[in-house]
């Protein structure tokens, strides 16, 4: 996953067009560096899972 990638799925998960994205450990570092770029990134939220990979989620107001 390359950074044009990551900001698409971003954009796709904040439109409700998709309502989770799983990352692997490998895509990590690119979608975590495009999330933090992010004004809302404190709206996204991670969820580990085993061997690395994290379920994302669009969830505004989740954090107080």
């Amino acid at each position: 996953m390359n950074q044009h990638e990551a900001k698409q799925i971003i954009e796709q998960l904040r439109s409700g067009e998709i309502k989770e994205v799983v990352v692997t450990k490998e895509q990590f570092t690119s979608f975590r560096e495009a999330l933090m770029e992010q004004e809302d990134k404190k709206d996204f939220r991670g969820n580990a899972q085993h061997r690395g990979a994290v379920i994302y989620t669009y969830q505004p107001g989740w954090t107080a």
